[in-house]
């Protein structure tokens, strides 16, 4: 194995443009995870804002709205409050068709379905000044789900399931990983032994049989599948810390501070680990896109991320039958942002081991 310097690396990781654009993606996504509430047309938690009578419709389609008080007040949320879990609405979005203003009411045709309209007859007195502040002409650009949510607004916040996912998979991998590698490299002997045999065990288990297991002992919802996930997937880095630790656990730097009486803790944490963390580092972004998929995967199979928390897999599980029928982009439009998110991780994954000069 040889790594190149911290500085070297750096260089050759700017050359690197397949990466420089996979980091720009997920720059451009963590972004949008922060901020989705205050970018995406529904602001409402969740994205959940409910109007089944524009449902199923394709992307491009306009649709005019009256914004009827509600007769409840709700409670404006902070900006930190908004960031995190969004804003309510404080109006009902009616979508009409026509409206007639008089001096006394605001008289309006709601839309119903094609060709069939209710009119309803509101007070001046309850409505904005000037009544105009009532309307609203709203686009939809990839268009609305069965239920008659915004398939961008969604598609915006479920961002935010998919890095954390990633993100958190990812951290529990490296923690369990690192440790159980190093120990079984380290020490070799019956702690290698017994932790291979852990390791072989794990590894002869499906996936997504393990995370099924796993998902029903800790019960379906936001944060359990995200453990679930996290523990499934530290195999690879116990396997790849084991094995460096192998070549060089009996390395002159190491058998200097054995003899200068360090710890081993010491040792492993501060003189070995971070002389093999170009692998680790590469694994830890693959790792992030497996867990990508295998949470989409879950929230398609009904046990991941619970409505109605967006997710891109339970977007696609809800949209999957408009492939064959009028508006496949329901359901093509997640799949695309799995796809590209998940391309973004392994081509950075890919820029920092050519950067790193990792081989072996």
């Amino acid at each position: 194995m040889a790594i190149a310097t911290p500085a070297n690396g750096w260089q050759k990781f700017l050359k690197h443009r397949s990466a420089l654009i996979g980091l720009a993606i997920i720059t451009i996504s963590l972004f949008i995870a922060v901020f989705a509430y205050w970018i995406s047309p529904d602001s409402s938690p969740d994205a959940n804002r409910m109007i089944v009578e524009i449902g199923g419709r394709k992307p491009g389609f306009t649709q005019e709205f009256f914004l009827s008080p509600k007769e409840s007040a709700v409670q404006q949320n902070n900006w930190i409050r908004r960031t995190f879990i969004g804003q309510p609405d404080t109006v009902e979005y009616i979508p009409i068709s026509g409206y007639a203003v008089n001096a006394n009411e605001v008289i309006i045709n709601k839309y119903i379905d094609e060709g069939l309209v209710e009119p309803i007859a509101y007070p001046r007195s309850i409505l904005a000044m000037p009544v105009s502040k009532n309307f609203l002409i709203q686009s939809f650009p990839l268009g609305t789900d069965k239920y008659g949510r915004d398939i961008l607004s969604r598609l915006l916040v479920g961002v935010r399931v998919s890095l954390l996912v990633g993100g958190i998979a990812m951290l529990l991998s490296l923690t369990i990983g690192l440790l159980l590698g190093a120990l079984a490299g380290y020490y070799g002997g019956k702690t290698d032994n017994w932790i291979m045999w852990l390791i072989n065990v794990i590894w002869s288990i499906p996936t997504l049989l393990l995370v099924f297991a796993i998902t029903l002992l800790l019960g379906k919802g936001f944060w359990q599948v995200f453990i679930a996930v996290g523990l499934t997937m530290w195999v690879n880095v116990a396997r790849i810390v084991r094995g460096q630790l192998l070549g060089i656990r009996n390395l002159e730097y190491v058998e200097a501070g054995r003899a200068l009486g360090f710890s081993d803790l010491r040792i492993i944490c501060k003189h070995i680990l971070p002389n093999i963390m170009g692998p680790v580092l590469v694994v830890a972004a693959a790792n992030f896109a497996s867990a990508i998929i295998i949470e989409a995967g879950l929230s398609f199979l009904g046990v991941g991320v619970q409505p109605p928390q967006p997710s891109w897999g339970g977007m696609i599980k809800e949209n999957y039958n408009f492939i064959i029928t009028n508006n496949p982009m329901l359901a093509l439009a997640p799949g695309f942002a799995i796809m590209l998110l998940v391309l973004a991780f392994n081509l950075l994954g890919n820029g920092i081991r050519d950067a790193l000069d990792v081989r072996g």
